[in-house]
Order: structure tokens, then sequence, then C-alpha cells
């Protein structure tokens, strides 16, 4: 019997339980997708490397789930608590022909069982559809191929998205419970008759606090901008509490600010149906301001992550340094066992076998930095961090010309020479180019060590050292071979290959590598230590690099990154659409008796549907109006930041946000109007 009659119900509030529904199957369907990248490597062409770091990605993500069912969780708890109270009146009549609450409570279990299992199964059939796509972005973000196109099903994914729904539908049951236990019958059926009352705050003190909203927002924008994303800096620091107040002031007054100044224009407050459409807006805002608040603060969160992550990844893959098929820095100094690479090679007995490897060492001088050398000649951008502080070193790098030569040698580069009082500078750092070119051209002297020595270079050279993540030279220094005042610093090895394409001769250094690193390899080079020498040799600190390493490990990092931005910003967009939702479906249902009246006083269903439109696009272009604001300056810091390993380019994430926020936010605004309507048409 309370089976049929839950049946019953699901089918009448159909509509009702639309948005309820939606928010659920796509919650499950990104929470499926994102946890099924791992099922995703059996696709994929990928090499043993590449399927470490996917694996890395899955396990971050996994804890990552654990927050986004929090996220999640609340939002369906939130739903619920929409839907139980637009059904009072009906519960009320339930308990009126002698039902128990114990028994509505079952029928309200048996409902949202009913609705929790169709979205989960929609859900999980679309994340299927969804991950597919996933799959071809992953072997995008990877660089690899296919093996071949098929459905993945991932098993493990299905039973953690179960597993994490049905706690939290667990949750849903004992909440609805608990809130039936509590409800009187009085309310539930006198529920009907209650709309929300119209709160207008004062006008005049609601435009003093919309204004120092704006004020203190700007002073946030400000602070962001002069400390950048430098969580150490007090003003980083003071821009988020001030971005957040700033934020609760907008919303809190906004309301009254606007109703003040729609009200002087008399054309326009008096036209039609704008008096009530205004009021309308004004109570909701006034009453949800600090939902409304938290809602732009997740869609600025959402369109950051969302329009920074591909720029995030091109920049950082762009920055990369791998000029070399192999490489190793050792850091070391005078009072070190290794002072070269080349003596460590030769501790494990390793035979480069024909190859012709070059070792170099580099050097610090104190007492110059980089400061010094170029803050008469420093413009743009690198020009304020000298300025501010936000760039400073305590040496600066030294290399010998005869190294050198060596390093330009495996570029396929004619040598240089310099005389005892000339030195070369080289830069690979992307924000201090302009600046280092501005430095050459000048062609200055510069002390060392009490001596006058000339910059010799014609051109701007940025030859890097080692294979590198990122181009992190700043400033080094070519000096003559018999230059004194400096200090062993490192040690580096650098080669290419006798066939570059040759996969033998990666798969030989890379089980070098591993070697040294203390790795156990299936190679030879593992067992090529004695017993006291690997120790040593392990405890060593060093970089080392081969050419699809570099690139892999970029790889691997920057996906990571996306995917939890893209995790993150999805189910925050979400979250926000569905909150914003439910409240105008919540305010449609309070304010069905004051479209009666409408009604009563000849206003047409075409008036009446205009209205509706207004009240919900205003209310959901309010939050998203100021994120978007506050994103253009959180993007061009993050640009800013991005910059520094490389030029970011912000069109092709600017295009992917863009479609997220039509289908997810524009389809959330779109069921809202039509079910705002249906509520509206339907009241009696």
């Amino acid at each position: 019997m309370y089976s049929k009659i839950a049946i019953n119900n699901v089918k009448k509030s159909f509509k009702d339980y639309t948005i309820y529904f939606l928010t659920i199957a796509f919650a499950v369907c990104i929470f499926y997708s994102f946890n099924s990248i791992e099922s995703q490597k059996a696709i994929l062409d990928i090499n043993k490397s590449q399927e470490e770091y996917m694996t890395l990605v899955t396990t971050l993500i996994s804890y990552v789930s654990v927050f986004v069912s929090f996220i999640l969780g609340g939002l369906i708890l939130y739903a619920n608590n929409f839907l139980i109270k637009k059904r009072k009146k009906e519960l009320g009549i339930y308990m009126t022909l002698g039902m128990g609450k114990a028994k509505i409570s079952s029928i309200l279990l048996i409902e949202t069982s009913i609705v929790g299992i169709l979205s989960l199964i929609a859900g999980l059939v679309l994340g299927v559809v969804v991950s597919q796509g996933l799959s071809l972005f992953t072997a995008k973000l990877f660089d690899v191929g296919m093996t071949e196109f098929k459905f993945i099903v991932s098993g493990s994914a299905i039973l953690k998205t179960v597993l994490y729904f049905t706690l939290i539908f667990g949750v849903l049951m004992i909440f609805n419970t608990r809130i039936i236990a509590k409800y009187k019958l009085i309310d539930m059926l006198t529920a009907a008759r209650k709309s929300e009352d119209i709160k207008i705050k004062n006008p005049i003190i609601s435009s003093i606090i919309f204004i120092s909203g704006i004020i203190i927002l700007g002073t946030a924008y400000y602070l962001v901008t002069k400390s950048g994303l430098n969580p150490d800096k007090l003003g980083f620091k003071l821009s988020i509490v001030f971005g957040i107040i700033g934020t609760a002031g907008f919303f809190y007054g906004i309301a009254g600010f606007l109703l003040g100044v729609i009200q002087r224009s008399k054309n326009i407050y008096l036209k039609k149906l704008n008096i009530f459409v205004t009021r309308q807006i004004s109570s909701k805002v006034n009453t949800n301001f600090v939902s409304m608040t938290v809602i732009s603060l997740m869609l600025f969160i959402t369109v950051v992550l969302l329009s920074t992550g591909l720029s995030f990844k091109s920049a950082l893959e762009k920055g990369i340094v791998v000029p070399f098929d192999a490489s190793v820095k050792l850091f070391t100094d005078e009072e070190n066992k290794y002072k070269s690479m080349e003596d460590v090679f030769k501790a494990i007995n390793y035979d480069f076998n024909g190859k012709e490897p070059i070792f170099i060492n580099g050097y610090i001088i104190d007492g110059i930095d980089a400061n010094m050398i170029l803050k008469d000649y420093a413009v743009g951008e690198f020009k304020k961090s000298l300025d501010n502080g936000k760039h400073r070193w305590e040496y600066i790098d030294a290399i010998k010309i005869s190294d050198y030569n060596k390093i330009r040698s495996l570029y396929g580069e004619e040598p240089l020479s310099i005389n005892d009082n000339e030195i070369l500078v080289t830069s690979n750092f992307t924000e201090a180019k302009d600046s280092v070119k501005n430095f050459i051209k000048n062609s200055p002297q510069v002390s060392i060590a009490g001596k006058e020595y000339k910059v010799a270079n014609k051109e701007y050279l940025n030859e890097a050292v080692y294979n590198s993540e990122l181009a992190d030279n700043v400033l080094t220094i070519i000096v003559p071979d018999d230059f004194k005042d400096m200090t062993l610093n490192a040690a580096y090895m650098n080669m290419n290959y006798k066939n570059p394409n040759d996969p033998a001769e990666e798969e030989e250094m890379i089980n070098l590598f591993n070697s040294l690193s203390g790795y156990k390899s299936d190679g030879a080079f593992s067992s090529s230590y004695t017993r006291g020498e690997e120790d040593e040799i392990h405890n060593l600190p060093m970089i080392r690099y081969t050419k699809s390493q570099v690139y892999e490990a970029s790889k691997g990092l920057t996906t990571m990154i996306l995917y939890i931005g893209l995790y993150l910003g999805v189910v925050f967009l979400i979250s926000s659409a569905a909150v914003l939702a439910l409240q105008q479906l919540s305010e449609a249902s309070d304010s069905s008796d004051r479209y009666k009246a409408l009604k009563k006083i000849g206003a047409t269903e075409k008036m009446i549907n205009k209205t509706i439109f207004t009240q919900t696009a205003i209310y959901f272009a309010m939050p998203l109006i100021l994120a978007i604001v506050s994103s253009i300056v959180g993007i061009s810091v993050v640009n800013k930041f991005i910059a520094l390993y490389g030029k970011p380019n912000i069109g092709p994430t600017a295009l992917l946000t863009l479609g997220i926020l039509v289908i997810v936010y524009g389809g959330y605004f779109y069921v809202t109007y039509v079910g705002y309507k249906s509520i509206v048409k339907n009241s009696k």
C-alpha cells in the first residue's frame, strides 16, 4: 500500500522532483566520470611512467572525492528540504486521515529510494558516456594515442559512486524521519496559506552598505594585484578577507540600493508589473544575501579554476627546458667526495659505450646577484618584482667559458671566446628576458670582486645548463677559465644519444637514473654497485632527467592540477546553480497567492510569464556577474604568476569555461524558469 502511494506521489510530483533529480544525476555523473580515470589506462597507449602518473591522479581524485561528497551531500539535503517544505500540506492531510508519522516517514523513505535509484542509474549512464569523452581528453593531455576506442565501464568507479551516494541517501532518510517527527499538524495544514513576508531594508542604510561593499571589494582587488599569488604576504591574506566581506556587503545592500534608484525613475518603476518584480527580487535577495554571497564566491572559484586550468598546463609545458637527451645535476662543493659527475660514473663503473657525454661544473659568485646587475636595466613586470622585493638572490651562478663551449657543442653551435676582462651573460627566465636584453644592449661594465668586466654579448643567449621542468635561469655569468673568486656549487652531465629515436638508449638511461636514485631496476645498472658505494651514491643530492622524463613529469603534474580544477569547478558550479534554482522554486511556492492576486486584477499569462523570466534571469545573473568581475581580477593575477613559466593562452580555456557555464548554469536557469511557470500556473 505504502509503496503504491509513494510511486503515485513520485509520478504526480514529477515536475517538483525535476531539479532534485537533475542535481543528483549530474552529481553522480561527475563523481563517476572523474573516479573512472584509472580504468582509462586500458585504452590509452601509455608507458610505465605515464601509467604511474595516472595512478597518482586517481589517488588524488579519490581524496578530493571525500571532500566533494560532503559538498554534494549538503546540496542534496538542501534540495530535499525544499521538497519536504513544498509538501507540508499533503503530509498534513495524511496525518488527518489517521496516518502515523512513522508511516509517513516510510512513504518518504520509499519515495527517496525511488528517486535516488532512478537518478543514480541515470547519472551512471550519463557518467559512462561523459567518461568516454574524458578518455579522449586524457589522451590529449598526455599526448598519447589510443590502442582502440571502446566503451569503458569502470566497475570500481561504479562501486565507489554507489557506496558514497548510498551513504548520502542514508543520512537523507534519517534527516527526513527527524523532520517529520518535529512537524505539528496545524503547521502542515496551514503551510500552503503562509507566504513569505516581503522584507525591504532601509534604502539609505542599504546604499551605504552597498557602496562600502564595493569599496572593500576594490581594495581587495588592489591588494591581490599588488601582492600576487604569494600566501606569505599580508596583502594577499587581507585580499581574501576583504573579498568575502565586500561580497557580503554587496549582496546585503544591493537590493535596497537598486530599489531606491528604480523608485526615483517613475517611468521604469510604474511600468506594467515592474513594481511587483522589483519588490519580489529585493525581498528574495534580502532574505538570501548570505547564500548569494557564498554562491558568488563559489562561482568565482569555478570561473578561475576552469579559465586558468588549461592555460596553466600549456604555460608550464612551454616553460620546459630540454636541450639534451639526458641530463644530471649534482649538488656539490669543495668538501664533498664527488666534485664532478665524472667521478660518480667512475665510482659505479658505468661504461658510456661510445656515447660522448660532457661534464661541467657550476659555481656561485658571492657578493653580487641578479638584482645588482639588472636593477638599472629592468623593465615591465620584472622591474616591479625587483622593486617590491619579490625576487631576491644572494649570489649569482657562473660557468667557465670552456665548460660553456661544451654545452654549445651539444647544441651544434660554434664555440665563443672572451678576453680576461670580459664575461658573457645567459638567461632563459621568461619574465626577465626583456630586462636581460636591455642589459646586453647597453653593454655595461660589471664589477666582480673589485675588477671591472665588460659584457661581451652581442645577442641574447638562452642556453640551458641542464634539463629542467622550468626555465629558471634568471642570470648566469660565463667567466674566463682563470677566474678564481667563485665557489663550486654543482656538477653536471649532459649528453645526446647516438640515435635520438632509439628506445633502447632511452630505456638504458632511465635504468641508469633509476639506479642512481636507489630504485630497483630490471636493468643491469642496479647490480653495478658495490654495497658500500651504493648507499653513498644513493644519498647524493641529484636531479636526473631524460628528455622524455621531463615531458612526462610536467604532463603528469599539470594533468593532476587540471583534473582537480575541473572536478572542483564543475561541482561548485552545479552546487551554485542548484541552490539558486531551489531558492527560486521555493519563492514561487511561497508567492503563489501574490500571482493569484495579479490574475484577479487583470494581469495576463504573458505578463506574468515575463515577470517570472525577469526575476529568474536577474536572480541568476547577480551572483554570476559579480563572480565574473572578481574572476577578471583573479585570472589576471593567476596569469601573471603563470607567465613566470611560459606565456599563457587563455583562449581555449575561456571557450571551455563558457561552454560549461552555458550547459550547466544555463540549463539550470531554463529548468528553473519552466518549473517556476508551472508552479504559478497550477497554483489554486
